[in-house]
């Protein structure tokens, strides 16, 4: 019996070590996000290959921001209305997602690409360029 609760326990304590060291989050990227959002105080932390991304509600409206390990905001998101989207962009969706719900979009400002508009539908992320142009799909 003391054997079987030594194995349970070194199991236990193993799987608690490497599941908080998935959600270690460096002081740089930490105190950077709090110097930009310092009135946010609930913040879900994700690994985003070698960035982390904060998503937090900031005066009610859904947002999150990318940073490096270094913490340098790589891009902003915020959470839009669907009516906020141009024509073109509704026209896209409608053509070539037939019948399925937009379920959220989203204004996203990269130091890659610029102002980049993010239509959730149908299991997918689609994005647009500032003009309505399609950019690419990808899974949600």
């Amino acid at each position: 019996m003391k054997k079987f609760i030594f194995i349970i326990a070194i199991v236990i304590c193993t799987i608690s070590t490497s599941f908080s060291q998935k959600h270690i989050i460096p002081n740089e990227v930490k105190m950077a996000f709090a110097k930009q959002y310092p009135n946010v105080t609930k913040v879900n932390w994700e690994k985003e290959k070698d960035n982390y991304e904060a998503g937090f509600a900031d005066d009610k409206i859904e947002k999150s921001v990318l940073l490096d390990s270094k913490g340098n905001i790589l891009e902003t998101e915020v959470a839009i209305g669907k009516s906020t989207l141009s024509k073109e962009i509704l026209a896209y969706v409608t053509k070539n997602y037939p019948g399925k719900k937009i379920k959220g979009v989203a204004k996203i400002n990269s130091t890659k690409e610029s102002v980049i508009y993010e239509v959730e539908v149908d299991g997918k992320d689609v994005l647009f360029d500032e003009t309505g142009k399609f950019i690419r799909e990808s899974k949600d």
